[in-house]
């Protein structure tokens, strides 16, 4: 009981779903994806196996609708559900049964399809599919708007417990760990597609991080600084991102910002100028004295 939506991004191949929906943890029953083969929204008395069955059968050369038709066609209680398909190559395919509970309906485009039952009004699909087309952004943005607009129109009937967002690559990269670009899950809270939404700016903040950590091991410091500040652009105020900002900015010698950085990071608690203390005296972080001095000072001193 719930509403979501599968696509694929047509400039970069990655495949997504995203769901939002009065039920505890929807992540875990609704989406499905695989690099390099689809993805899939099962809802509405929801039955799991269209999930693993679809993919295998799109892995095996299967189209999303003759997936989706086959399974569909075995399924005895297809008329409670509502299943979803998009295939590697943008292919679509949806199935909503005569006896999902109302309002419910799905609407289709370019390589996508929004799907919903359950709602309080009988315009959310089609809000979710304008929103979809007119987002602008990457594939995790276009699918938020979706989610977003699906909640103004009125959503789930029975409000708002939980919302997820998964996104894989367009083709297999050889570790299933890299293949899920993307893959968030909101459990249980008040306003799930907002925190949903903060929690892919956080990760979209830490991509940064992560990027900067691996130009620091491959000593290129001066593009290792330009992530650790894109960071704190996407995620002003971490103490994390803050933290190792504060690091960088201080090896570059602008003093002033990384004692403003470092700051942010004393104020979350007092562990961050103890671990900056270790992590220099176990020779984990290039500083000299002074400049562990300067960051374990208020910039106003």
């Amino acid at each position: 009981m719930t509403y979501s939506i599968v696509a694929r991004d047509p400039e970069t191949g990655r495949l997504g779903v995203a769901v939002q929906s009065h039920w505890f943890s929807v992540g875990s029953v609704v989406s499905w994806g695989e690099a390099g083969v689809g993805v899939v929204a099962t809802q509405s008395f929801a039955e799991r196996s269209y999930g693993p069955l679809g993919l295998e059968l799109m892995r095996r050369g299967r189209s999303a609708p003759e997936a989706l038709e086959m399974l569909v066609r075995a399924d005895e209680y297809e008329s409670s559900r509502q299943v979803a398909f998009v295939d590697r190559d943008g292919g679509v395919a949806v199935h909503s049964g005569a006896d999902c509970i109302r309002e419910f309906g799905h609407n289709t485009g370019n390589a996508f399809s929004v799907q919903a039952n359950m709602m309080e009004r009988d315009t959310v699909w089609d809000a979710m599919a304008d929103a979809y087309r007119a987002a602008d952004g990457d594939l995790p943005d276009r699918m938020l708007a979706a989610l977003a607009a699906g909640q103004a129109e009125g959503g789930d009937i029975r409000g708002m417990q939980s919302a997820a967002i998964l996104v894989v690559a367009s083709e297999p990269t050889g570790t299933e760990w890299d293949d899920r670009v993307l893959d968030l899950r909101v459990e249980d809270h008040p306003m799930p597609v907002d925190e949903l939404a903060r929690l892919v700016r956080l990760w979209r903040a830490y991509g940064h991080a992560e990027a900067a950590e691996q130009l620091e091991l491959d000593e290129d410091r001066g593009r290792a600084l330009d992530e650790r500040l894109a960071s704190l652009e996407v995620q002003p105020g971490h103490p994390e991102l803050s933290f190792w900002a504060a690091v960088a900015l201080a090896q570059a010698g602008r003093a002033h910002e990384a004692q403003q950085a470092a700051a942010v990071a004393h104020g979350h608690g007092r562990g961050w100028a103890e671990l900056l203390r270790r992590v220099v005296a176990d020779g984990q972080v290039e500083l000299t004295q002074d400049q562990l001095g300067l960051l374990l000072e208020p910039p106003d001193s």
